[in-house]
């Protein structure tokens, strides 16, 4: 467990979001729930909540590249092909260090491709939340961590159930409150657990 990872979670003029995370987080020191522009939030690692297939070309991952340089395109669409699948799936991350800085960009499927057909019903907040905390954990350069709100903007999965997502996998991963499944009914139960927001987290 990487104890003195922070994590800001950032919402732009979204207060249902907000309230969401607030509700969720309330009790992890941990973690500050920002409004405010994500490119003004002072982190070493600021997450593109993407597609599998490296486009960066669109809505947040538009602002990413125009403001740090296609070459993060350009390397992750590489490692993509390099992969044994030819994609990155939803509950995989690929970390890239801007060229030049000490900053680096967590690219975490939200999504296949960009559309909001399916999403609002999916569990991809939650694998995508898993990925990019798994990143944090693995590279020792990344304290700081800068996360939007995940599968919330062309996804348009509800906040409540996108906060409640990424509550969960960060008890997972951070907390290391890894949930047992000893019969299908237990896994079912946790699925349908995931899909619910204004869950009480205590």
């Amino acid at each position: 467990m990487k104890k003195n990872l922070r994590i800001k979670l950032v919402h732009f003029k979204s207060p249902e979001l907000g309230v969401a995370w607030e509700e969720c987080f309330k009790f992890e020191s941990s973690v500050d729930v920002i409004e405010g522009d994500i490119f003004e939030i002072e982190s070493d690692a600021l997450v593109s909540p993407g597609n599998s297939f490296g486009f960066m070309d669109g809505g947040l991952d538009l602002i990413i590249s125009k403001k740090f340089g296609w070459a993060i395109q350009t390397e992750l669409k590489r490692r993509i092909s390099l992969s044994p699948l030819k994609e990155l799936l939803v509950g995989q991350a690929e970390t890239i260090q801007v060229e030049k800085t000490n900053k680096f960009i967590i690219c975490a499927p939200t999504m296949r491709v960009p559309t909001s057909d399916l999403i609002p019903e999916s569990v991809n907040a939650y694998l995508a939340m898993k990925a990019i905390l798994h990143e944090c954990l693995v590279h020792d350069e990344i304290k700081t961590v800068s996360i939007s709100g995940l599968c919330t903007g062309t996804g348009r999965m509800n906040p409540e159930a996108a906060a409640n997502q990424m509550y969960l996998a960060y008890s997972e991963i951070i907390k290391e409150e890894v949930p047992e499944f000893p019969t299908f009914m237990d896994a079912r139960k946790f699925h349908q657990k995931l899909k619910r927001g204004k869950t009480d987290h205590r």
